[in-house]
């Protein structure tokens, strides 16, 4: 089996701000069968070109003119069923400590919850290619460490790639911007009432037929991993 996989993420300043705006750090991957990659980024352009929606798709540009796009690209998440599935990894900033676990680095402690969020959606003798969302490191080697750190710990795993790309250049990266944003604003309580993006975020758990929050990993088409980041890597 082959897998792409598209990251993305909110919050990722948490993990140093003294003033957080949120609780939860939300990192989100959209995981693809290979074989239905391109019909799905042909059906997304068609429906922006349907809607005449220019620019990128992102959460945070979830408007009143744009809510029917939006619904209809939660609808064709859903009707890929398990073809196309989402896990976010929800990290709460007051449970880190960066000293004790983490070398005093932000940077570095975001890596190992990447890993978390990859690492326990992996099949033996599939291959991956992975699609993080572009990120300035203070050491440039971060991406390709965590690709050797997910390789020793998936032998039986072929990892074609892991690679950076801008959102702007993947409207599968959107769509996962989209996701994880969601997730986002249901775990850290940010959307007015009312707003186009509530709005969307109820229509996106009326299709899933719950409230958004953690599930257990055996949760397929949309898991959330609430995890306690208390243990090294």
């Amino acid at each position: 089996m082959k897998f792409d996989i598209y990251c993305d993420e909110c919050f990722p300043d948490l993990l140093t701000s003294k003033n957080p705006k949120a609780q939860f750090v939300i990192i989100g991957g959209l995981w693809i069968h290979r074989e239905h990659r391109d019909s799905l980024k042909e059906q997304i352009h068609a429906l922006r070109d349907q809607h005449k929606i220019g620019g990128e798709i992102k959460s945070r540009k979830v408007s009143p003119s744009r809510i029917a796009f939006y619904r209809e690209l939660i609808d064709l998440y859903f009707n890929k069923g398990l073809d196309v599935r989402f896990r976010a990894i929800a990290i709460d900033h007051e449970l880190i400590d960066l000293s004790r676990f983490h070398g005093g680095s932000a940077e570095l402690s975001f890596y190992k919850f990447y890993y978390q969020l990859l690492h326990h959606w992996l099949l033996p003798n599939a291959d991956y290619q992975i699609f993080c969302d572009y990120q300035t490191n203070q050491n440039p080697a971060r991406l390709h460490e965590l690709r050797q750190v997910l390789e020793n710990a998936n032998p039986l795993t072929t990892f074609s790639s892991v690679q950076w790309v801008r959102s702007k250049e993947s409207v599968l990266t959107q769509l996962s911007d989209v996701l994880t944003g969601l997730v986002s604003a249901r775990l850290n309580g940010t959307p007015q009432e009312g707003s186009a993006k509530t709005k969307l975020l109820n229509y996106l758990e009326s299709k899933l037929g719950r409230r958004i929050g953690a599930t257990s990993i055996s949760e397929k088409k949309l898991n959330i991993f609430a995890i306690r980041p208390n243990e090294q890597w």
